[in-house]
């Protein structure tokens, strides 16, 4: 089952997370655990959301304000979008490693003057820098 899928009501989100169903309401209104809304705009929480209440009623309890709360998932979201992006990047770099062998490199040496090398070979000098960017996908 995916995480993220918004399969709970209101009141069996409220009992899995140990909550009052007005406690989920509030939260929602704060906007520390925002459910999706089905086209009658009644909520629906995912597994995701179920563990964010969790994660709130423990901070809660160890005297976080809300505030503090929100700050706390806010940032825990961003690191969880940032891993994700790269993941989508490191597998974007081995498909392009992988399809474009023998792509052109660069290195700029000591006077600022940029040089290309051929895949395989080392700047000349140990201090010189190596550059390599990827050429963007030809639309």
């Amino acid at each position: 089952m995916d995480e993220n899928a918004p399969v709970f009501g209101i009141s069996v989100a409220a009992e899995l997370a140990g909550m009052h169903p007005q406690t989920l309401r509030q939260y929602d209104r704060l906007g520390l655990v925002s459910p999706t809304r089905t086209a009658g705009k009644s909520r629906r929480y995912s597994m995701r959301d179920i563990l964010q209440l969790r994660e709130v009623a423990r901070l809660g309890a160890e005297g976080v304000s809300l505030e503090g709360i929100a700050r706390i998932l806010q940032l825990e979201n961003e690191v969880v979008a940032l891993r994700h992006r790269v993941r989508e990047l490191e597998g974007a770099l081995a498909d392009e490693l992988l399809n474009r062998p023998g792509r052109r490199v660069f290195a700029a040496r000591g006077d600022g003057n940029v040089i290309s090398l051929r895949a395989g070979t080392r700047a000349q000098r140990p201090t010189d820098i190596v550059v390599w960017r990827p050429l963007l996908p030809e639309e």
